[in-house]
C-alpha cells in the first residue's frame, strides 16, 4: 500500500474508515428471501451475525434474553453494574439523569463498588435458564481474578475484551495474562480483542482464539483518539485482519478464526460495509442502546467513561428509535439506518447478488468518502 509523506522524517499509510468506502453492485441480483444471515462460531449457530456489546447501557440479563430470542449472541459485561449491585435499576436511572459535567466523576464513584462473584453466577444462570446461548466478558486486567467463576457459571463463550488486547503484553510489575496457555486450558471457546493490525490479529489467532474482535477506540462513546492520539479506521483494520485470517488458515492447516467488527458500526450501512471488508459478524453497542428496552434509557457508555485514572470515553445521548425487535428487524420508522438492521443487510446482499455472508466478503468496494448529514 502506498505511503504518504507526512514530513521529511515520517511517512504514514493511508487508512480508511467505513464512511470512506462503499459497496459496488454486481451484475446479478437475488430475491431477498433467498439470503441467509446465519452465522456459526465453534458449535454455536445464530440466525444473525450480531453480538450485543458487553456494556451496561446495552445489555442487562433481561435484554440479553430478548436479544438471544431474536437470534443474536448476547454478551454480558461481568464487571459492570449487574455484578456490583443486587438491583442496579436506581443506579441506571441516576446515570441517565446526571448533568453532563458531573457524569464522569459520579460514574467513577458508582463503579468503585467491588465485583461480587455470586452475582456473576446469578446473572449468567438467569440467561442460561431461559434457554439462551450466552457469552460473558471480562477485561484482560480482571480475567485472571474472575475467569473460574465465569466458566463455572456456565457461559457458552468467553470474551476477553479491552480497548486493545495483545498476545505479548509486557509488565515489570506483575505477571501478565498468558493468552495462549489460558485459552488452550479453557473448556469454552474464547473471543478476544480488540486488535487493529495484521500482526496483532495474527498473534491473537495463534493463541487458539475462536474469534478476534477488531477495533480500537472507534465506538460512539470512545474519545480514544482525542485522549491518546490512537485511532484505527475500521475499513482498513478489517481488511488487514481478514488477511491475517486467510494466512492463519494456511499456516494452521485449515483452522478458521472469526473476525468480528467491534466499534464504529452504528448503522445498517456500516454493518454491510463491515462484512464487505471481511467481517464474519459485528458487535453492536450504540446501535442496540437506541432500543426502548436498552438499560441506558437513551444513553450509552462503556468502561472507558469511568476509568479511575484516564477517562477515554463519555456518556453520550443516543436516544431511542424503537423496540429491540424494530432495531433488528423493523419495520423502519426512519430512513437513517438505525432500524431494521438485518433487513438492510439482507437487502444489500440481495441487491449485489449474494446469498451467504462469506460470499459477500468478496464483493467489490470503492473508496468514496462520505460525510453523513
Amino acid at each position: 500500500m502506498i505511503e504518504i509523506e507526512i514530513g521529511r522524517a515520517k511517512r504514514g499509510r493511508r487508512a480508511y474508515s467505513l464512511d470512506d468506502v462503499a459497496v459496488v453492485p454486481s451484475r446479478r441480483t437475488r430475491d431477498p428471501e433467498e439470503v441467509s444471515l446465519g452465522w456459526q462460531i465453534d458449535a454455536y449457530h445464530f440466525d444473525v451475525p450480531v453480538l450485543a456489546a458487553p456494556m451496561d447501557s446495552v445489555m442487562s440479563p433481561e435484554t440479553a434474553i430478548a436479544f438471544g430470542r431474536l437470534g443474536g449472541l448476547p454478551v454480558l459485561d461481568l464487571e459492570g453494574l449487574w455484578t456490583r449491585y443486587e438491583d442496579p435499576a436506581p443506579v441506571l436511572e441516576e446515570i441517565a439523569s446526571l448533568p453532563q459535567e458531573d457524569a464522569t466523576v459520579r460514574m467513577r464513584e458508582i463503579y468503585a463498588r467491588d465485583i461480587r462473584p455470586e452475582l456473576i453466577v446469578e446473572r449468567v444462570r438467569a440467561v442460561r435458564e431461559a434457554g439462551i446461548t450466552v457469552a460473558g466478558a471480562l477485561s484482560p486486567q480482571r480475567t485472571q481474578q474472575h475467569w473460574k467463576t465465569v466458566v463455572d457459571s456456565g457461559v457458552d463463550l468467553f470474551v476477553i475484551r479491552g480497548t486493545t488486547v495483545s498476545a505479548e503484553h509486557v509488565s515489570s510489575r506483575a505477571e501478565p495474562l498468558n493468552l495462549k496457555r489460558f485459552i488452550y486450558e479453557l473448556d469454552v471457546p474464547v473471543i478476544v480483542g480488540g486488535a487493529a493490525s495484521y500482526s496483532a490479529a495474527l498473534h491473537l489467532m495463534r493463541t487458539g482464539a475462536a474469534g478476534v474482535l477488531v477495533g480500537f477506540g472507534g465506538g460512539a462513546a470512545h474519545t480514544t483518539r482525542a485522549t491518546l492520539g490512537i485511532h484505527a479506521p475500521m475499513a482498513t483494520a478489517l481488511a488487514d485482519v481478514a488477511a491475517a485470517r486467510r494466512d492463519y488458515l494456511d499456516e494452521s492447516g485449515g483452522r478458521y478464526v472469526h473476525v468480528i467488527a467491534d466499534g464504529a458500526v452504528g448503522t445498517s450501512g456500516d454493518i454491510v460495509k463491515a462484512v464487505a471488508c471481511g467481517a464474519d459478524a459485528v458487535m453492536l453497542g450504540a446501535a442496540l442502546a437506541r432500543a426502548v428496552e436498552a438499560p441506558g434509557g437513551g444513553y450509552h457508555w462503556g468502561p472507558e467513561a469511568h476509568h479511575a485514572q484516564l477517562t477515554r470515553g463519555a456518556r453520550v445521548g443516543v436516544g431511542t428509535v424503537g423496540s429491540l425487535e424494530e432495531v433488528m428487524f423493523g419495520p423502519s420508522r426512519v430512513a437513517d439506518g438505525t432500524t431494521n438492521l438485518m433487513g438492510a443487510l439482507r437487502r444489500a446482499m440481495a441487491t449485489t447478488g449474494y446469498t451467504e455472508l462469506k460470499e459477500f466478503q468478496r464483493i467489490d468496494v470503492v473508496v468514496a468518502p462520505y460525510q453523513p448529514s
